[in-house]
């Protein structure tokens, strides 16, 4: 007797639908962010200032300055889009990673010099940006990883278990 077996069950799609939306909601959040014509408006400052105070009171040495926290949030906030792109993106495509993170970052920096005379457009802004944009994408990729080495041992193992069965049966 032989089997078929059926048509094939069509792929899922949440996990483009779901990074798709959040990547664009957050790609316009880091714009607003970044390209407000009056940061000074955005109440950075004072929240930089309390920031800095609570990690000096936990032992953060008082060389974490401003600058440096300036920085730090300049990688923090590219992560998640690394992270969302590096969802979205199929695993053939990785390599446009390497170029639009970059290249949203320096769209960005160059727009302040344009546009923004309040904005201090840097490269040291672009490193940063694209460091945290690489980091995110990483670990969307290692993530991605895990994800699918976990599948393929649960495919296998119940591959397994009905021919174990079918065997058992005969």
């Amino acid at each position: 007797m032989r089997e078929t077996l059926g048509p094939r069950p069509p792929r899922s799609r949440a996990r483009l639908w779901i990074a798709s939306l959040l990547l664009a909601a957050y790609t316009g959040f880091v714009a607003v962010v970044t390209l407000w014509p009056k940061p000074d408006q955005l109440q950075f400052g004072s929240a930089a200032d309390r920031v800095l105070g609570v990690l000096h009171r936990v032992g953060v040495p008082h060389a974490f300055d401003v600058d440096a926290l300036e920085l730090t949030a300049n990688i923090g906030m590219f992560v998640p889009l690394g992270f969302l792109l590096g969802l979205l993106l199929p695993r053939r495509a990785w390599w446009l990673a390497i170029l639009l993170l970059p290249g949203y970052s320096v769209f960005i920096e160059l727009s302040q010099a344009a546009f923004l005379e309040l904005r201090d457009p840097t490269v040291r802004d672009v490193v940063a940006n694209t460091t945290g944009g690489y980091l995110g994408a990483f670990l969307a990729t290692a993530l991605r990883a895990v994800v699918n080495a976990r599948d393929r041992r649960v495919v296998d193992r119940a591959l397994w278990e009905r021919d174990a069965e079918r065997v058992g049966a005969r």
